[in-house]
């Protein structure tokens, strides 16, 4: 008879709690866990088919070696040597900027990026490529110049705003808050509060807006331009706020002063007493703003986070309640990463720098396929399919074939497996102790480890300890004396002071003390991972003690070791800490303590957004008239996790949404192939003629084309898209700008 066992969602950002009910080893189904506090018994569809990503045919279970007719089983040892001699051998002739680590933990695992980046600072390396830098540098670089660290990004306090704004982002299908659906339900239907989308479709959660702006499709930065001067001109701005909490006013001003409102809302195809309206009720009331990818990942993504920034703190909405807060965490998502540094390297073909400790995705094919002598010859990839989830796939087949060393961390054989020298097997987020830094919660602190709940068949293990056996046979862990190896099999706390002494007397250890507490710890609690949630409550900074002690733990040289086993005792979750709410910028890290809004190397970009020059670059493209959106989100998609398409079975999972005006115009019926071509490549996918989408667009949802026991399910979207379409600052894909043509498919 099988048992309920408490775990989390892997499947999104938001890691629901669910139950999941085992028996022979195996996750049969799940549900929503009612005891998750920060859940509170809500999960989405993708959380509640779990066990489709657990228990797919295709698992991997022993390292492989690439071989002349195919991948050839191997032992860790010899997988280990090998793969140990080869970087050293490129980092010798080549040197460390040859080296790329690719990875981070992705949805649910974060704790492997402890030892893949401190791996990758011992080797010399700095170039760590993630799925942040993917979507978000930009926002991040934004944060880090107006609050004084990348990673103190506001979030909106959906729980107290009068209204919020939902701008680019399409939460009823994308999530990214807690309760997505719950919040976006109770406020559209409150009859004090207001739900306002900005989005150039009738999304499902514009369909549940009191105020929808259809901004035309890459006008983003345009409108909130053209908002910012309407809110200046009315004299909608919260002065006091501005006066006390904001610096650098005086020096923006100018940019809105006599700007054409009128001629740059019609280039946006909005009404002005609708925009104007929206103003008012922003001057007017705490508001809160909710951006994602319709910004993060469009024209001007950059400057939109700048402007959407500067439009926020005009309204006095930053670190008050019911406006974005600064949330609390046990440990950042990223670390801040100032270009301005002289030690901070930007890639040395496209010159990107690094943004919250990651460089952009983007970029990597050409760093791989230029001929600099200094370019990336070795990548490391965990938890990753940059082949299937990242921009221009083409581009990196090419890229990944013309690699000296390419090995692959995973529980599959994804398309970036199959392209490696070796793949090795990793545990599930369902095998092993694990967690994730994702702040979404405030005042509160919330923190799930999850637990393993099935065994792992066959050979795999945490990332972290395949890094840390990578680690120690390339001879970069000092040596451990028994005497600390011993202590770790007593009490913990007995075993703090002897690591104490252990790195006092070698500093060098500091550095490494991840794998220090792995090859320690770890072995005596079983998890590499676990042992390093240890050391970091133990070294947790004084910040994160107060808002602990706020939450009941006691304060005082135990209270580490008492969050770690109230984490460990409570498998759902619990909050381990509690910001003062009244005292929110008092998170601020810039030197005078207020919110910058002005950003210089920002300024001749903002001063350029106008209706003639917008006009221009909207204007409809003769060879690619339309706009592709590459990535929808639906019930039916989990980026490239769910790779058993029987999660899917009857449901209409992959298609081309167009709008039927654009069918008629096309004699394009619901059903029908079509052909959608960009500069990248063509696709040939099923048709879905649909009023919810905009003339003159086309949505393609993300996470399909994937090869799964030997046939493809759905189309690749990143087959359509140019690596080089981008951010200029950032290097973010302009995956929601994407022109195309359509047409029928050749009969």
């Amino acid at each position: 008879m099988g048992e309920w066992r408490k775990t989390g969602c892997a499947m999104c950002a938001q890691n629901c709690g669910l139950e999941a009910l085992v028996e022979d080893n195996s996750i049969l189904k799940t549900r929503p866990d009612k005891d998750n506090p920060r859940s509170s018994g809500y999960a989405c569809r993708k959380g509640l088919n779990v066990a489709y990503h657990q228990n797919q045919a295709e698992r991997l279970t022993d390292p492989l070696k690439r071989a002349p007719a195919g991948f050839e089983k191997i032992s860790w040892d010899q997988a280990i040597d090998e793969i140990a001699g080869k970087l050293r051998e490129i980092l010798d002739r080549y040197g460390p900027r040859s080296l790329a680590y690719m990875g981070g933990g992705g949805q649910a695992c974060h704790f492997e990026a402890a030892f893949g980046v401190r791996l990758l600072r011992a080797l010399g390396s700095r170039y760590h490529y993630s799925a942040l830098a993917q979507e978000l540098t930009g926002f991040f670089w934004v944060q880090g110049r107006a609050n004084g660290r990348q990673y103190l990004a506001p979030i909106p306090d959906e729980e107290r705003t009068d209204m919020l704004v939902a701008w680019g982002w399409n939460g009823w299908m994308s999530h990214q808050m807690p309760q997505a659906r719950r919040v976006l339900d109770r406020i559209s239907k409150d009859p004090h509060k207001l739900l306002v989308a900005v989005d150039p479709r009738k999304s499902e959660t514009a369909r549940r807006a009191d105020i929808h702006l259809a901004v035309r499709p890459g006008a983003d930065a345009l409108l909130a331009k053209a908002m910012i001067a309407i809110t200046l001109e009315e004299g909608w701005a919260d002065k006091s706020y501005i006066d006390e909490r904001v610096s650098g006013f005086e020096h923006i001003a100018g940019w809105f002063a006599n700007f054409d409102v009128r001629s740059a809302l019609d280039v946006c195809e909005l009404e002005y007493e609708q925009v104007r309206e929206v103003c008012r009720l922003m001057g007017e009331r705490t508001w809160a703003v909710h951006t994602d990818l319709g910004v993060y990942m469009n024209r001007h993504s950059t400057a939109t986070s700048y402007l959407v920034h500067i439009l926020m703190a005009l309204s006095g909405v930053i670190g008050v309640r019911g406006g974005n807060v600064f949330p609390g965490a046990i440990m950042p998502l990223g670390s801040h990463s100032d270009e301005r540094d002289p030690r901070s390297w930007r890639t040395m073909t496209t010159d990107f720098p690094e943004i919250m400790g990651t460089f952009p995705p983007n970029v990597l094919p050409e760093e791989i396929l230029s001929d600099h002598p200094e370019r990336i010859r070795a990548v490391l990839v965990s938890g990753a399919n940059p082949l299937r989830s990242y921009a221009d796939t083409n581009a990196y087949e090419k890229a990944f074939q013309r690699l000296d060393l390419l090995v692959t961390t995973e529980l599959a054989m994804t398309e970036t497996a199959a392209l490696s020298h070796y793949v090795l097997p990793a545990r599930s987020a369902y095998e092993s102790w694990d967690g994730s830094f994702f702040a979404w919660t405030w005042p509160e602190i919330y923190f799930q480890m999850r637990r393993p709940i099935v065994e792992a068949k066959g050979q795999p293990l945490e990332v972290s300890q395949i890094y840390t056996r990578l680690a120690d046979r390339l001879g970069l862990i000092p040596e451990i004396p028994d005497t600390l190896k011993q202590a770790a099999k007593g009490n913990r706390l007995q075993f703090g002071m002897a690591l104490m002494s252990y790195t006092l007397a070698r500093p060098e250890a500091r550095k490494m003390a991840p794998f220090i507490m792995a090859q320690t710890l770890g072995e005596t609690l079983g998890s590499a991972n676990l042992a390093a949630l240890w050391g970091l409550l133990m070294t947790a900074p004084q910040s994160f003690r107060e808002h602990a002690a706020r939450a009941g733990f006691t304060p005082g040289p135990t209270m580490g070791e008492d969050i770690f086993r109230a984490i460990v005792d409570h498998p759902e979750g619990l909050w381990v800490g509690k910001l003062d709410p009244d005292k929110n910028f008092e998170e601020l890290q810039t030197g005078d303590k207020r919110i910058n809004v002005y950003i210089p190397e920002l300024e001749d970009w903002v001063k350029g957004i106008d209706s003639r020059s917008e006009s221009a670059a909207l204007a409809r493209d003769t060879e690619y008239p339309y706009v592709l959106n590459a990535g929808r989100h639906m019930d039916m998609n989990a980026n490239t996790l769910m790779r058993d398409p029987a999660w899917n079975k009857g449901r209409r999972a992959c298609a081309a949404a167009i709008n039927p005006l654009d069918a008629g115009k096309l004699e394009i019926r619901d059903g029908e192939l079509i052909r959608v071509t960009t500069e990248a490549d063509s696709v040939e996918v099923e048709a879905e003629v649909t009023e919810e989408t905009r003339p003159g667009m086309v949505l393609i949802p993300h996470g399909f084309g994937l090869n799964y026991l030997g046939n493809e399910y759905g189309v690749n979207v990143n087959r359509l898209t140019k690596n080089t379409n981008r951010d200029p600052l950032a290097g973010t894909p302009l995956h929601r700008h994407t022109l195309c043509k359509l047409e029928k498919s050749p009969v």
